[in-house]
């Protein structure tokens, strides 16, 4: 914009120069002229750079006043386009009242004319093209305006892109790293206990050894299949088919690996969200398997409640209880499960009285 009004000042001078020198006009338009186009480019320029309203509404005052003495020497087309660029100048460094003032004192250039017809008729004329020039001005100001605000917005944009990138790879990291604990982890622990229990009993009853190896043989290789999946990562919520059968096969895994392990179902059953199931198996599971791996308990409990508005699954046990460790990472795992569903993770617990965790999430 500035550039724009510096060529037109130009074009304007040189005009009033080839005019004068044309039609002998008076010489002393040339120096007023002169000074109107060194300070509309110049001057203009450090004004709008130091943005203090006071330098504004001094330029101003200075180039109106030299624009009516040059336009009073020699009145014309260059002259005329002097006060065009001034109020377009006006436009971008005044207040929009001052810059009305200024549209409203130009057409007085034309006061002195012999006819106050022919004042009136010319000064509508320049009030016209002064008025023209402000809202093209305007208009061009708010258009840079909204470019300026739009390409801070597609760059507001582009960092709200990478920050949601960089948390989706870091919830997809944490997702992956559940899914690997909570199934590889629960597999693995299923498989050590029946190798354990086939150890104790393959001197004096191998045929049921080999019933156990094979039990441990089909948990490996879906121990397998879980590896593969987290490598893939981009696995669909677990199918687990109807909770009520999952947490039954639970059961029967845990009291195949030597922890006698009851399910307990009440309320109505009804279908739950994909997420939801995967959340409440995984609570199951990883409560058998700490169970197993750390209670020294005889029996478990595996309680699942369908409420009005939410369902909760326990795992209670008669073991040594617990005190009041750091959690494992498979309870940090259950908590952020239950967060994401708005639900919640309990650990109840005390030493020599048995251990409780419950996931509730609604549904």
């Amino acid at each position: 914009m500035n550039r724009a009004l510096a060529v037109l000042t130009a074009g304007a001078f040189l005009t009033l120069v080839i005019g004068i020198a044309g039609t002998g006009g008076p010489v002393a338009a040339v120096p007023l002229g002169a000074a109107y186009t060194l300070v509309a480019t110049a001057g203009f320029w450090w004004v709008r750079r130091r943005g203090h309203r006071g330098w504004s509404a001094g330029y101003a005052a200075i180039q109106l006043a030299l624009a009516f003495a040059t336009f009073a020497l020699e009145p014309g087309v260059a002259t005329t386009l002097f006060f065009v660029v001034l109020v377009s100048q006006c436009v971008l460094v005044l207040p929009r009242p001052a810059t009305v003032v200024v549209v409203l004192l130009v057409p007085f250039a034309h006061a002195p004319m012999d006819s106050w017809q022919a004042a009136l008729r010319e000064g509508v004329g320049l009030f016209a093209s002064v008025v023209f020039a402000a809202v093209i001005t305007e208009l061009l100001q708010r258009e840079q305006q909204l470019r300026r605000e739009l390409a801070e917005a597609h760059e507001q944009l582009r960092d709200y892109a990478a920050q949601a990138e960089r948390l989706a790879t870091a919830q997809e990291r944490n997702r992956v790293a559940r899914d690997i604990h909570d199934g590889l982890g629960h597999s693995l622990t299923v498989v050590q206990m029946q190798v354990k229990a086939a150890r104790a009993v393959l001197s004096t009853d191998p045929a049921k050894a080999d019933d156990v190896l094979a039990k441990a043989q089909h948990q490996s290789e879906e121990a397998l299949g879980a590896v593969r999946r987290s490598v893939r990562a981009l696995r669909e919520p677990r199918s687990t088919g109807p909770l009520p059968e999952a947490l039954g096969a639970l059961a029967e895994e845990a009291s195949a690996a030597g922890l006698p392990t009851r399910l307990q179902v009440s309320g109505t059953q009804r279908p739950l969200r994909d997420d939801a199931r995967e959340a409440l198996y995984r609570a199951a599971q990883e409560g058998l398997t700490n169970v197993r791996k750390h209670a020294r308990a005889d029996r478990a409990d595996l309680l699942l409640d369908y409420g009005e508005s939410a369902v909760r699954v326990a795992v209670r046990d008669d073991g040594v209880g617990t005190g009041d460790g750091q959690p494992g990472f498979g309870l940090v795992g259950l908590r952020e499960r239950a967060a994401l569903l708005g639900g919640r993770l309990r650990v109840e617990s005390a030493p020599g009285a048995g251990c409780t965790l419950t996931m509730e999430v609604p549904g």
